[in-house]
């Protein structure tokens, strides 16, 4: 598919960078146009690709992909480390993202839509819930409690120290000291990692590996995720239509806190669950379809 380099400014006059992908069939009109991001740490070279190739092959709809800020080959603000995630910056570069769009003349202002998977489904859901001008909006295995989330993902026994390296993190910062990271992914059972599950190795990998994506956040983004609710303003995202996708055994975004946020939210909205686990849904053809029929629904189909 056509893939375009693109760079915009967020409203903190940082630089973002992506790619905008467009139908092979060339098309004179205004195209609908679908952001996307990936979750924790992710870059946009992993396993994004696939999802903007299927929809642009199957839909007349322009999709934008981006890397957040600090992350593969965006900028970051001096003052802040890079690898650090801050859920309420990413949300408003989702905002910013949709500002971008508005200005070129091959899109269609009034049709954006977005989308998101594990950390950045719940960034969707946030976002659909407070800007008016996201017209759908796909919410991948999301992340709808970090606190809940994060208290499924470690160790009962790992908490106790992980709250001590905080408050040591927090007192390093403030004198001075370089920020404290920790693995994304780590083989090793005994070593605290952000996602500590038996497949997240071996999945960032198969996603397909590229340099741009780092092992290693900052430890500090643990604790911003740990303290992010995205699903609690769920039932605000009505009258925007909204996809719910869930993975039936999923153990980085737990199935049951999910459905739990769904059952909150109100008409329009759609949800469907495949089998297998959190990152199998990257792969699955039949969810590639699904996404895309309720994109010719709901945006390709609007006005």
């Amino acid at each position: 598919m056509p893939r375009e380099d693109i760079a915009f400014k967020n409203a903190d006059q940082i630089t973002l960078r992506g790619w905008l992908y467009k139908p092979l069939t060339s098309i004179s009109d205004p195209l609908p146009c679908l952001v996307m991001a990936h979750g924790f740490s992710g870059v946009k070279e992993l396993g994004l690709p696939g999802f903007a190739e299927y929809f642009t092959a199957h839909l007349p709809i322009a999709c934008l992909i981006y890397d957040h800020r600090g992350f593969g080959e965006s900028d970051n603000l001096p003052t802040q480390p890079r690898q650090e995630i801050v859920p309420a910056q990413q949300v408003n570069d989702y905002s910013d993202a949709v500002t971008y769009l508005q200005t070129r003349s091959d899109i269609d202002s009034e049709r954006i839509a977005i989308w998101g998977s594990s950390l950045s489904g719940g960034h969707v859901l946030n976002v659909a819930a407070v800007d008016r001008r996201v017209k759908a909006a796909i919410s991948q295995v999301p992340l709808v409690d970090g606190w809940d989330n994060i208290r499924r993902l470690l160790r009962p026994d790992f908490i106790p120290a992980v709250n001590e390296l905080f408050k040591k993190d927090r007192l390093g910062v403030f004198k001075g000291e370089v920020p404290a990271v920790l693995p994304v992914v780590s083989e090793d059972p005994g070593q605290q990692s952000a996602l500590p599950t038996v497949k997240s190795p071996v999945a960032f990998t198969s996603l397909g590996p590229h340099a741009n994506w780092k092992n290693f956040v900052t430890l500090k983004s643990l604790e911003a995720v740990r303290g992010y609710i995205p699903g609690s303003h769920i039932q605000d995202i009505s009258p925007t239509p909204l996809l719910m996708v869930v993975a039936e055994n999923d153990d980085v975004t737990p199935t049951d806190l999910a459905l739990k946020a769904y059952e909150k939210a109100l008409e329009p909205k759609s949800l469907h669950i495949f089998p297998g686990g959190h990152f199998d849904l990257y792969t699955l053809q039949p969810n590639f379809k699904v996404q895309a029929d309720f994109l010719r629904r709901h945006l390709c189909l609007s006005g």
